[in-house]
């Protein structure tokens, strides 16, 4: 039974995820890490090119491309860093409309897979990815990573609460 469990599993995983490259390639016609770029420089913290590599896994020439690519289509902006050395990415106003629409052709790509559910099996399918999450041993950087594309807003007590505030300033 695990194996069918975990087959099963496996697959709605891919599922969401292809249903939510399919959304962020709608809304931004990138795709990769670019929609995952958004959502994370929106937080508002200000990270650095390097503290974004961090999160997006990305290497150092792939970040430098993709901020310059967010940059020349208007969505974010280089101030000064915390430390002169480095460079703070702030959405533009256009990013933050555009992060918007990401977020919400998230929620609106996945939420179609619930709809066979009831309100209580939504409830119990809820409270065991809680569970599996809460679950998960991961490091800040690991939370960081794996909440790259969340809407904190719509997810209330955070099963692995990904603090990107720590992760911008330490790493």
């Amino acid at each position: 039974m695990i194996d069918r469990t975990t087959n099963l599993l496996g697959t709605v995983g891919l599922a969401v995820a292809d249903r939510i490259t399919a959304a962020a390639r709608d809304t931004l016609d990138h795709a990769g890490e670019t929609p995952a770029a958004v959502v994370v420089i929106g937080y508002g913290l200000g990270p650095s090119n390097d503290e974004l590599r961090r999160i997006l896994g990305l290497s150092h020439p792939g970040t430098v491309r993709l901020i310059d690519r967010l940059v020349a289509d208007g969505l974010v902006e280089r101030r000064s860093g915390r430390d002169r050395r480095a460079i703070a990415l702030y959405l533009t106003e256009r990013g933050h409309a555009r992060r918007e629409d990401l977020l919400q052709g998230r929620l609106a790509a996945i939420r179609p897979l619930l709809t066979p559910l009831s309100p209580a099996e939504q409830e119990a399918l809820a409270a065991l990815l809680h569970k599996l999450l809460a679950s998960m041993d991961a490091s800040d950087a690991q939370r960081c990573t794996l909440c790259r594309l969340c809407d904190d807003r719509v997810c209330s007590d955070c099963p692995i609460p990904a603090d990107f505030r720590n992760q911008t300033r330490t790493g």
